[in-house]
């Protein structure tokens, strides 16, 4: 019977930052897990039966959560097709739970369909490979033990279910690497009042120098009072109380002017503000308690803010009101062991500390929403952030679908990150590929854009990176070709746009160039240190002719009027792509100073 996770338990740490709880029970480690190839389970009632008759029969291995069973540190390592898998473990109420409280069980990533029981009873279904569920699972829970079963079907040859990077065939290949199936990012319970904040969504205002705040309340709001306490650098500078408007309460918390004089001198910014940026990641602390109608306290949780605004203007990128040149570097998110799951919180942190070693000031995050703990890290360290979605290769009505869901509960679970100054719903006409004839694609295309926009107007928005592109705040382009032939190809911004890099138009039919920022956010690529096999887009052959080679890619993209930054293709090695600045055990290939003295190269 699995019961109890390992000694070490993997990713102990708590898995949503944005919203911190104190009461919480991790569900990462051992349990019962078993594949389904011939789809039997739904049939056979796999979900009514007790972990030990699972254990003993369909379910007879062991996986480690949160790994997906392709990768070595689930313990199972499969390098085989298998498109539905099954979990089991027991579960209990969380110790020091009051027999009032409701019992949530919170899922961080499944790929791609996941459906939930508990003791028999289904709780939760959810479909989207990199977005979290919740469930409320306190009716179905039993005295003592009961027994919680996961199963997640993801269609390996279905096209059009957004993947990113995950191959479909059975060996990775180019750009596209092993699958991920099944549970990857950590599993929880948390036992909550029947009255709490269920979701905060916060917006930066610098120019008013205040937040504005959007508090959803699960419950019965009737009478309650929801106090703020907000603190910079560990010292309380202001509390606020208020009395809940319903279900959901809008409030405007104010920051300006506060007395913020620290060590070192004032840091006020902007308007009596702190500001957030890769240089100086100030960020406010916020604790937010829940009062029922009898003024009990019946929640608190712990979040924070940062406050910085990001606009595009006069062909240019502004940051908290300043022209900013973007140094990014593309990284895939795949991890020694681990697949798309970073062995420990250290592996997120240590990725961005090295690509900020190597002269970054942020990443374009490549087909992949990444695990919460990554965009926390960026946060605290000061690393800007490109978000993007994992996208399909198929268009289809169940594709429109698809993504609008997932992208919409992306855009709702990372919207309170000050990192993330852009969202990049699609990228180089994947799902989308007949953008020059077909209208629906372009409608699509644009539709991606203006629901970005609804959602969240206060970032930019990239409709298409790399080519192609409708309704969008920035021209991005991907061109791997040398800096001799970049110098010459973006002196000025009308060049850049009739270079088609790639040989691909910077426009769909019906949209043309308004003046919007350029930038390059792939270039370079170059392959270093092959050893066994592998491929880049150039090839390097001792380090100093990488060195060369970067410097004089960088050179022409910095002394480039048309260029307002780079994404340099990429951190890491991943599988068979090395054109890494580190090896895929995050191993620097040349001396990190040099690449960061080339990187940080001054604008004319």
């Amino acid at each position: 019977m699995v019961t109890h996770p390992p000694l070490h338990q993997p990713r102990p740490e708590y898995p949503r930052p944005q919203l911190r709880r104190d009461r919480w029970t991790s569900l990462n480690g051992e349990w019962a897990f078993g594949f389904d190839d011939a789809g039997a389970g739904l049939a056979e009632r796999w979900f009514a039966s007790t972990v030990a008759e699972l254990a003993a029969g369909a379910l007879d291995q062991r996986i480690v959560v949160p790994f997906a069973p392709q990768s070595k540190l689930s313990g199972i390592g499969a390098d085989d097709r298998h498109d539905i898998v099954w979990y089991a473990r027991t579960v209990a109420r969380p110790d020091g739970a009051a027999a009032t409280d409701r019992v949530l069980l919170h899922v961080g990533a499944a790929d791609y369909h996941a459906t939930v029981w508990v003791n028999g009873v289904q709780v939760a279904d959810h479909s989207g490979g990199h977005t979290p569920f919740s469930a409320d699972i306190t009716d179905a829970l039993s005295d003592g033990e009961s027994t919680l079963v996961v199963r997640v079907e993801d269609d390996m040859t279905a096209l059009d279910l957004p993947r990113g990077k995950q191959y479909w065939l059975p060996q990775s290949d180019s750009i596209f690497y092993t699958p991920t199936t099944g549970i990857w990012q950590s599993v929880w319970l948390e036992p909550v009042s029947a009255l709490h904040l269920a979701e905060l969504h916060l917006t930066p205002n610098v120019d008013s120098g205040a937040a504005e705040l959007e508090l959803s309340l699960a419950g019965n709001p009737e009478g309650a009072r929801i106090e703020l306490e907000l603190s910079f650098r560990g010292d309380v500078v202001r509390t606020e109380s208020f009395t809940a408007d319903g279900a959901r309460t809008d409030h405007t918390l104010t920051v300006r002017r506060l007395n913020l004089e620290a060590p070192g001198g004032n840091v006020g910014g902007w308007n009596g503000v702190a500001l957030w940026s890769p240089e100086q990641p100030d960020l406010y602390d916020l604790r937010i308690r829940v009062y029922d109608s009898e003024n009990t306290l019946v929640d608190e949780l712990d979040s924070y803010f940062g406050m910085r605004s990001v606009e595009a203007r006069d062909g240019r990128v502004f940051l908290n009101g300043r022209p900013y040149f973007q140094r990014l570097v593309l990284d895939q998110g795949y991890f020694p062991g681990g697949v798309l799951t970073a062995a420990s919180d250290d592996d997120l942190r240590r990725d961005i500390e090295l690509a900020k070693e190597l002269g970054f000031n942020g990443a374009r995050k490549h087909q992949k929403v990444e695990d919460p703990r990554w965009l926390y890290w960026a946060d605290r360290l000061g690393f800007l952030v490109w978000g993007e979605m994992a996208n399909a290769y198929a268009y289809s009505r169940d594709y429109v679908g698809r993504i609008t869901s997932e992208w919409t509960e992306v855009l709702r679970r990372d919207h309170n990150h000050p990192c993330i100054i852009a969202w990049t719903p699609m990228n180089e006409s994947w799902a989308v590929p007949q953008l020059d004839t077909n209208p629906q694609q372009r409608a699509h295309l644009r539709a991606l854009y203006h629901l970005t926009k609804s959602l969240d107007p206060s970032r930019l928005v990239i409709s298409n990176d790399g080519w192609q592109h409708a309704e969008t705040d920035l021209l991005t382009l991907h061109d791997y070709r040398t800096g001799d032939i970049v110098a010459v190809n973006y002196r000025d911004p009308d060049e850049a746009v009739a270079a088609e890099a790639a040989s691909m138009p910077a426009f769909v039919p019906g949209s043309s160039y308004g003046g919007q920022p350029i930038l390059v956010t792939e270039c370079g690529g170059i392959a270093f240190a092959v050893d066994g096999g592998g491929w880049g887009y150039t090839t390097a052959e001792t380090p100093e002719d990488f060195l060369k080679r970067y410097r004089d890619l960088v050179e022409a993209l910095v002394n480039t009027h048309a260029v307002q930054g780079f994404c340099y293709t990429q951190l890491t090695d991943v599988e068979q792509e090395i054109n890494g600045l580190l090896t895929f055990e995050r191993v620097p290939k040349v001396d990190l100073a040099q690449v960061k003295e080339i990187t940080s190269l001054p604008r004319p």
